[in-house]
């Protein structure tokens, strides 16, 4: 049976891929990732600035700021860059999980709970449509993110490079 229009659509309005996609982009953190670069680089500072406020102490506490303050500010962008890696996995994990369901073709959908599980084969404008807005919609979040992860390794070479020469 093929399906014209999104009217003949089984899936439930919350779980059809199109609204998860419009939700995931309007959601607090999520949509900074839609931002330009400075915009979502801002919010990023902002989480690791955060960040940093919990882990200063914690490395003061094993650092001396006014003895070692080389180590201790190696230590706390460390630990600050936790909470920024967490951030990046949760909206990678995010961005991914809805580009996966506009990708496919078929759709596995929830009708009343976990235990009456369907699937829907999308027709072939849907699936297009999907198609065209993972390609110019989330994989440039989804590379923005890459790029963010690589940026993170990069400095944290760098910090390790510095630890042991100092």
């Amino acid at each position: 049976m093929t399906y014209s229009s999104l009217s003949n659509c089984p899936v439930p309005t919350e779980q059809q891929p199109l609204n998860e996609y419009q939700e995931l982009k309007s959601a607090w953190l999520f949509s900074d990732c839609t931002r330009n670069w400075l915009g979502y680089l801002k919010k990023m500072a902002w989480i690791c600035g955060f960040c940093w406020l919990v882990a200063a102490p914690v490395a003061a506490a094993s650092f001396s700021p006014q003895k070692e303050a080389i180590h201790f500010f190696l230590c706390s962008i460390g630990g600050a860059s936790i909470g920024a890696i967490l951030a990046l996995v949760h909206l990678y994990l995010g961005w991914s999980y809805v580009r996966d369901r506009l990708f496919s073709s078929v759709i596995f959908y929830e009708e009343s709970g976990w235990y009456d599980g369907q699937t829907w084969t999308k027709p072939k404008e849907l699936l297009a449509r999907d198609r065209l807005i993972v390609s110019y919609e989330i994989k440039p979040i989804l590379r923005r993110l890459q790029i963010t992860f690589a940026g993170l390794a990069v400095l944290f070479v760098a910090g390790t490079i510095v630890w042991h020469l100092v």
